[in-house]
Formats: C-alpha cells, sequence, structure tokens
C-alpha cells in the first residue's frame, strides 16, 4: 500500500541564501521531489535571494545544474525539471542594506494572500537584519511563517538574544525553528511504535528497560566547515539540538494527541527533568575526543589539527555523555549519547535494551540468554530491528539463538523514502509545528548543555586523541563498560 499524497495549497517560499551550499544540495531537490509526487499545486513560486546578481533565468540555471549533481539516477526528469524551473525566481538583496527589498515587495505583492514562507538558509548574524527588514519593508501577512536553521544561538545568552530579536518581528506560532532530524521517517515512526502499539509502551520505562543508546557518528571530518566547527565543537554542533531531540522523542510521556503543542509540551518536561552536570562529575560522565590521523573510505586521512592547517585547538570533534532522566519513568536509567566525526562508519541510531530475564530455566548448554533490543536506525538504512532469544531448529537439545525481526523500509513498502526536508518544507506551508522547536526546548536544551562547557572549563577537562576510522577514544568505552554495558557498534 502506498501512501496518500495530499497537494498542499500554492505558496511562495523565499529563499535567502538561494545560491547556497544548503539551498543546492537540500532545499530545491527537496521541493522538487515534492512536486514530482503532485504534491504542489499551481502557481507556487520558490523565490531565491542573495548577494549574488542573477536574474531568473541564471538562476533556474543554477538549480537545473544542482538538481543533476545532487539527484539519484533516474531521478532528472527534463519534463518535469522545466515545469520546475518555471516556478523559480530570483531576487538580488541586501540582508544588511535597503538594497532588492523593493522588488521583492513588488514580486510577494502578486499574491498577498498566498501562504508565504521565509527560508533563512544563512548565518544566524543575520537573522535579524533580515527579520527586520522583512518587518521595515511590510512584507508580513496573516499566513507569513519564518523557518530558522540551526545554530539558535552558541550558549544559552546568545540563544536568548537571537529568540528576542526574532521575536520581536514574527509571533511564536510563526515561527518554524527547523532540526532535519526530526523530518527522518524512522524517527517519526518512534512515536507510531510507541504510541500505536500495545506492545511497547506498557514495557517502556525503568522496570523494564535497562539503559538507552543514541549514536550518531559521522565518517566525514571537517570538510569546508573549518572556520564555524572549530568554534562550536561536537557538544554544540550536535548534541544540543539533534541528539537531545532524539532522546526527548524517546523519553517523553504520552501526549494527549498528536496536536504540535502538546508533543513540545513533553519535550520540554524531559529536557527539564535532565540530572544536572557539574564540575564535580563532568570528569565521570563526559568524554571529550579529537581525531587524529587514520583511515577512512579505504585512504588515509589527515588529523582535525592537520585539517586545520596545523593550528592549535582542544575542540571536541567526538562527544559521550552518560545522562539521566530525573524522573518517575526513568528513574535509574543511564541514557548513553555519543556522537563524532571521522568515526567508523555513517550511522544514527537508538538501541533500547530491556532488561535480562529474572531466571532463565535453560541449562547452561542451551547458550547465553542475550537481553533483548529494540534498535531503530535513522541513517543509513532506516529500519527497525527487534531481537528475540528462540530455538535453533534441529534435534539434540535445546540451543538458543538471538535473532532478529528486521524491517528496512526501502524492503518493506518498496519505494522512495522522502528525504527529511521535503517533510519539513511542506510542514512549514500546511503550518504544522509538530517537529520543529519551540522557544522553550530551545532554551532548556541550552540550560542543560551550558553547565557541560562551563565544567569542561572549570577542570580543564582535555580532548583523548582517537584514531580516525574508529569509534572515538578509549575513555568512552570505559565510560559505559565501568556500568558492566558495552556500545552497539554493527554497521
Amino acid at each position: 500500500m502506498s501512501s496518500q499524497i495530499i497537494p498542499v495549497e500554492p505558496f511562495d517560499y523565499v529563499v535567502f541564501g538561494g545560491t547556497g551550499d544548503l539551498a543546492e544540495r537540500k532545499l530545491l531537490p527537496a521541493l522538487y521531489h515534492r512536486q514530482l509526487d503532485g504534491q504542489l499545486s499551481d502557481p507556487t513560486r520558490i523565490i531565491g535571494a542573495s548577494r549574488s546578481a542573477l536574474s531568473h533565468e541564471e538562476y533556474r540555471k543554477f538549480a537545473q545544474d544542482a538538481l543533476k549533481e545532487h539527484l539519484k539516477p533516474g531521478e532528472y526528469d527534463e519534463g518535469q525539471v522545466k515545469i520546475f524551473a518555471d516556478r523559480l525566481f530570483y531576487v538580488p538583496i541586501d540582508a544588511k542594506s535597503d538594497n532588492g527589498w523593493d522588488e521583492l515587495k513588488h514580486l510577494l505583492d502578486e499574491s498577498k494572500d498566498r501562504v508565504r514562507a521565509f527560508y533563512l538558509a544563512v548565518a544566524p548574524a543575520i537573522f535579524g537584519d533580515i527579520s527586520e527588514r522583512i518587518r521595515d519593508h511590510k512584507l508580513i501577512t496573516k499566513t507569513t511563517r519564518i523557518v530558522v536553521e540551526k545554530p539558535i544561538g552558541r550558549d544559552l545568552a546568545s540563544a536568548l538574544e537571537l529568540n528576542d530579536t526574532i521575536g520581536k518581528v514574527f509571533k511564536e506560532e510563526q515561527i518554524f525553528r527547523i532540526d532535519h532530524y526530526l523530518g527522518k521517517e524512522t524517527v517519526q515512526n518512534l512515536m507510531a511504535l510507541r504510541f500505536a502499539n500495545t506492545l511497547y509502551e506498557p514495557l517502556w520505562n525503568s522496570s523494564y528497560i535497562d539503559h538507552i543508546q543514541i549514536t550518531v557518528a559521522e565518517s566525514v571530518g571537517l570538510e569546508s566547515r573549518a572556520g564555524y566547527y572549530d568554534k562550536a565543537g561536537a557538544l554544540r554542533d550536535m548534541v544540543q539540538n539533534h541528539i537531545l531531540q532524539l532522546l526527548c522523542l524517546v523519553a517523553m510521556e504520552v501526549p494527549p494527541s498528536m496536536n504540535a503543542e502538546a508533543v513540545r509540551d513533553e519535550k520540554l518536561k524531559v529536557l527539564r527533568a535532565l540530572k544536572p552536570i557539574t564540575p564535580a562529575n563532568v570528569e565521570k560522565l563526559t568524554v571529550r575526543g579529537q581525531y587524529k590521523a587514520g583511515a577512512s573510505a579505504g585512504g588515509a586521512v589527515k588529523g582535525y589539527l592537520e585539517e586545520l592547517d596545523g593550528g592549535v585547538s582542544n575542540t571536541e570533534t567526538f562527544v559521550a555523555i552518560k545522562a539521566e532522566v530525573d524522573n518517575w519513568r526513568w528513574a535509574g536509567v543511564p541514557f548513553y549519547i555519543r556522537t563524532g566525526k571521522r568515526m567508523a562508519g555513517r550511522m544514527s541510531e537508538i538501541v533500547i535494551t530491556f532488561k535480562p530475564i529474572p531466571h532463565s530455566i535453560f541449562d547452561e548448554a542451551a547458550g547465553r540468554i542475550a537481553a533483548n533490543q529494540l534498535i531503530i536506525r535513522l541513517q543509513p538504512d532506516e529500519g527497525v530491528k527487534q531481537s528475540l532469544m528462540i530455538k535453533d531448529p534441529g534435534p539434540g537439545g535445546m540451543r538458543l539463538r538471538n535473532v532478529s525481526l528486521d524491517m528496512t523500509f526501502a524492503e518493506a513498502f518498496k519505494a522512495r523514502s522522502a528525504d527529511a526536508y521535503e517533510r519539513l518544507l511542506l510542514d512549514v506551508v500546511r503550518n504544522n509545528q509538530t517537529l520543529f522547536m519551540r522557544r522553550d526546548e530551545v532554551e532548556a536544551a541550552w540550560r542543560w548543555i551550558d553547565p557541560i562547557l562551563k565544567a569542561w572549563e572549570a577542570v580543564g577537562q582535555q580532548v583523548q586523541a582517537y584514531t580516525a576510522g574508529t569509534w572515538g577514544p578509549s575513555q568512552a568505552i570505559a565510560l559505559i563498560e565501568r556500568d558492566g554495558r558495552t556500545w552497539h557498534e554493527v554497521i
């Protein structure tokens, strides 16, 4: 059975940073795929805006080249690309002056009653400038939304300032803080697994779950992000947003409905229940790492400091944390989270490990009884595995084997899995904020992250070297193994 495609009403999407990397790699291909599936209604328009001096036709050529480069084989259809290109327009604009804004207003005034979304695919430093000029040039209508990318600040103080700046112009219900991880099919399936099945929710607590692991591993290094990354590090870049959002979806209570505010209320409670990490326990509960030269993707790769052109840096490219949610449901259940660059493979997954059976009736010859695990794979092969103990077929007595009930989306549904941005871009048009972060969520996450950053500084916690192409520093292994547990590392 294929899902029903429901077209959305016509809209105008203005992409600031329309010639940038995000627009080229993700936004334009995502909107093109939504057209392929019949979800864009006429006369929808996509308007690129940046400082580059391009005409409409030159921008259409830019978009066509982007689609050729970033679409998979067989997805580039000349006829559909022509239709898509006809939707594209471009305005050369300066975020810090009034240049180009009258032209944008003239273009948008052609369709004042249409849903209007402004996507800020630009540096957060100019979010305020753009927001104020949108207001000053009277571009805000009753159906206007604004989409902002991470990072929302680099600490609590800057997040508060940024939220205040945008909030002076737009109402909270108009602001969509995007985290593409929340748009992944498997992330949303986590809620379906928990809340649409009687099998899991009665067991989803400290009485039955031993521990939870969340891993977001990347095999790439800095690429072109050295300037940003060395000022951010893994804790700010990945944990504060992506990983804490995943933790919220795993740990939250059952919301009364799928209403956006109901879901986000429950996520906020989780963030507020996270046990603080302080200078007194930071070295026991966290590990910082930084990759050195090694091998990845079959070839030699440089270390982090070499990619910085021989600089000196204590920025972490890897972090592991033992976190706890201090509430009734999760009391005593550790959440082991880790993320890093130049690791052994690209993998994002959530592993729920259940407690062992209280008593075995089988003798030693039957073999070891492994704890049941539910493994939710976010990438690269989206799917869900449930491990179970069964009898090994054949005569000769009882021999137990650990096997998996394995469902991958590609095999189960025989259809292309939509990219996260495809869903999120159109959720903005639909005015559905369920998969977007509310202001208080962002700030609550920083209230947990900030003390970790300060604790690292207070105790002088240094990064531990790990070889590129491995699973991180040995201290991260010790973090979990001193509790009698081990990381799940099957790719």
